[in-house]
């Protein structure tokens, strides 16, 4: 009897460029980090309720909604580099300035005008990993970066409660001053020059988000998409130091402990999900993924103790894990390395910014007619109703790439 072995799998190493970007987004993830868990409480300080104090996290979505599409247009006119770098300035100088503000509605408004700025060097930094990263690790490469974005994450919700601590005001200007690093490494270590095709190069033809909707994942990853926005861009940074303080303790380190313990369980769940989905493919993860963060967010809201939530967070965080660096890598494939896939980007971004819309608002709404527990249970049931176009989706990884990676026999 012969067995016949397959030849192995050569290892691809990801790129310099986007070791560049990984570094980078550690450091805006950092500076982010320092400001959530103080910013519903500087809106409170205004003398504003629940509901108010969550649009002003709902504002710099909402104004990353409505420039999306114009970002994208941008990175097709003017490439990624110089975009990513103008994004990250206006979001630092936004930040200052809300340091600063006076009254609530300068902080709505300095803090929406942010929401520009990133929304610019998201779809940028998107785009790139979409055109630098090699096909075969794209899941890697997603999990990489949103590994970074995440290891900041921890560090910087914990040391931000810390510095709200010294004022209210200080983690905002700690924030705009990370930024201005982040741009500084970008702009330093990744040149123009290494990132233009060369000249003999054909133009990529652009991919809109019509085209996408033909692609039943691309379908899918708009309502996923939405769905992570609400529960985990919006609800769990608006409504969680909310409910730490109303159900937990008021001391701000407690809500920076709970954001903090939730992005390394999502680092864990994303470091192993993004090496598993280059080789089981992206749909599992990502259904996974939606399910058991959408039940550990239902459960979030029935929390009564410190050690009780710090578990549900850790469940969801590694639910969210494993979806984002699948979802991401399934967006790549839909996009492909032969096409500038700005536009469909942005298209995609816009559905996680309408997420982080609306859902705030929502759940504020939710807490001051009726409970937390209603608002986490609406939060986690759109994450679950999330599962269903994926489970009618297509598989984005190859088949070929799948088979690759099983153990011959």
């Amino acid at each position: 009897m012969t067995t016949t072995t397959s030849a192995p799998v050569e290892r691809v190493r990801i790129p310099r460029e986007i070791w560049v970007l990984v570094a980078s987004a550690f450091v805006i993830a950092l500076g982010f980090g320092l400001i959530t868990p103080v910013l519903p409480q500087f809106a409170q300080s205004f003398g504003v309720g629940a509901t108010a104090s969550a649009v002003v996290v709902s504002v710099f979505a909402f104004f990353r909604l409505i420039f999306a599409p114009a970002g994208g247009n941008l990175i097709v006119r003017l490439g990624e580099r110089p975009v990513y770098l103008a994004g990250l300035l206006i979001v630092a100088a936004s930040t200052a300035a809300t340091a600063f503000a006076g009254s609530y509605w300068q902080l709505v408004v300095f803090r929406g005008l942010g929401g520009i700025g990133s929304v610019m060097f998201t779809v940028s930094a998107t785009a790139l990993v979409v055109r630098l990263a090699p096909p075969s690790i794209r899941g890697r490469v997603s999990s990489a970066y949103g590994s970074a974005f995440l290891i900041g994450g921890i560090g910087g919700p914990a040391v931000g409660g810390l510095l709200g601590g010294l004022g209210l005001r200080v983690p905002f200007l700690a924030y705009a001053g990370a930024l201005v690093v982040a741009a500084a490494l970008v702009a330093f270590f990744i040149s123009g020059q290494s990132l233009r095709p060369a000249p003999d190069a054909p133009v990529l033809p652009v991919m809109t988000a019509r085209d996408g909707l033909r692609d039943s994942a691309f379908r899918a990853g708009l309502v996923s998409g939405f769905a992570n926005g609400w529960a985990n861009f919006g609800v769990r940074n608006a409504i969680i130091p909310l409910f730490v303080a109303a159900n937990i303790g008021k001391e701000p380190w407690l809500a920076g402990a709970v954001l903090a313990i939730y992005a390394g369980a999502n680092a864990v769940g994303m470091n192993i999900a993004g090496r598993l989905s280059d080789r089981l493919g992206r749909r599992p993860f990502i259904l996974g993924g939606l399910a058991v963060a959408g039940v550990a967010t239902i459960a979030t809201g029935l929390a009564t103790s410190f050690p009780v939530l710090v578990v549900f967070s850790v469940v969801a965080g590694i639910g969210s894990g494993a979806l984002n660096p699948a979802q991401q890598a399934s967006m790549a494939d839909v996009v492909g390395r032969d096409r500038n896939g700005g536009p469909a980007l942005a298209a995609f971004q816009m559905s996680a910014d309408a997420g982080a819309i609306i859902g705030p608002i929502v759940a504020g709404a939710l807490v001051d007619s009726g409970s937390y527990a209603l608002a986490f249970g609406v939060t986690g049931l759109l994450s679950l109703l999330a599962t269903i176009p994926w489970a009618r989706a297509r598989e984005t990884l190859p088949r070929e790439a799948i088979l690759a990676h099983q153990p011959a026999r």
